[in-house]
């Protein structure tokens, strides 16, 4: 019998690459949560007419339409993945990112709790959380101290904690992870690496001067590939323990840079000779944080799972992603 697996979220960046690889291995009834703006489907376009999956139209933050939701599916599996991921608007609207990200996740542990099923329940967390990390702390561990500097890492704690309460005062079972930077195609360009990329596709189309802007870029990262990532998730949601954290990442030492020497190394990708790069103080964070560099062992340990897919591969095909979005005009 196949397994109900509900995905929120499921028109964002990992959403989308989530469901793409639930459907490919072909033993899910899928279920997706989506907004009323069809502009956010872009990202699964492909998917549309796919029978496997049903779209069902929830906002996260209302208590009524999560909870009818839930008795509808009753899943076996739920993704938690929608929330508001973007840390520069956190500091504009800290309450906005507490109800989606927190109260959000409070919306479905009820309604689980109410509908008296007890799927499991994952929750994505961020290095974030951990904040400015001594140098003399890395890598970082389940164990690191959380010294969150921005609203986002805040909301972000709130969910994680919320969830373990429910674990440890319900019994839900709740996965909870922390999944190290991930990149690849379909990530808004609000982003870092793909800010890059789509200001590379636009130079080339001509639609834009040779000169790249950016904000602070010295901070140090892994970096993941985002069909590695959604494989990981699907290992932690079938191996890891209800209640414990595990950190999620590519410890390899050829992805771990500076966002300077990704900026460098997509520069060097372009078809455009003699690009010129400079800050952009709208972009700067007012706080930033100079290394997320983290010891994965834990889970590589449990479940198997190692990524596969190379930093020069990620490059290409988020390159590739905003120079085919630039030339088709998607919105």
């Amino acid at each position: 019998m196949k397994q109900k697996v509900l995905i929120t979220g499921i028109t964002g960046f990992v959403g989308s690459h989530m469901a793409d690889y639930l459907l490919e291995k072909g033993d899910v009834e899928l279920y997706g949560t989506t907004r009323w703006n069809i502009e956010r489907l872009r990202n699964i376009k492909h998917l549309l007419n796919d029978k496997r999956l049903t779209l069902i139209d929830c906002d996260v933050t209302d208590p009524i339409g999560v909870r009818n939701l839930i008795r509808k599916i009753k899943p076996d599996k739920i993704f938690h993945l929608a929330s508001e991921s973007f840390v520069s608007p956190s500091w504009l609207h800290p309450t906005h990112y507490m109800d989606v990200n927190f109260k959000g996740t409070v919306n479905f542990l009820d309604a689980i709790r109410e509908v008296g099923i007890n799927p499991r329940f994952f929750i994505p967390g961020t290095p974030e959380e951990y904040g400015d990390v001594p140098e003399n702390e890395l890598p970082i561990t389940e164990n690191t101290i959380l010294r969150p500097v921005n609203p986002y890492a805040v909301s972000k704690m709130a969910q994680d904690y919320i969830g373990y309460v429910y674990y440890r005062s319900y019994g839900i079972n709740v996965i909870r992870t922390r999944a190290f930077n991930h990149e690849g195609p379909r990530r808004d360009y609000v982003f870092g690496v793909p800010w890059y990329a789509y200001q590379i596709a636009r130079i080339e189309a001509g639609m834009q001067e040779p000169i790249l802007t950016h904000g602070h870029i010295d901070d140090r990262r892994n970096f993941t590939h985002v069909n590695d990532l959604v494989e990981a998730y699907w290992l932690a949601m079938e191996k890891c323990v209800p209640g414990e954290m595990y950190l999620i990442g590519n410890e390899k030492p050829e992805h771990i840079h500076t966002f300077r020497e990704i900026l460098e190394m997509l520069i060097k990708k372009s078809k455009v000779q003699g690009i010129r790069t400079k800050e952009d103080p709208e972009l700067v964070r007012p706080t930033s944080l100079p290394r997320l560099i983290g010891d994965t062992s834990k889970f590589r340990n449990l479940t198997g799972w190692e990524p596969k897919i190379s930093l020069e591969q990620i490059l290409d095909d988020t390159l590739d992603y905003w120079r085919d979005f630039v030339k088709n005009e998607w919105y």
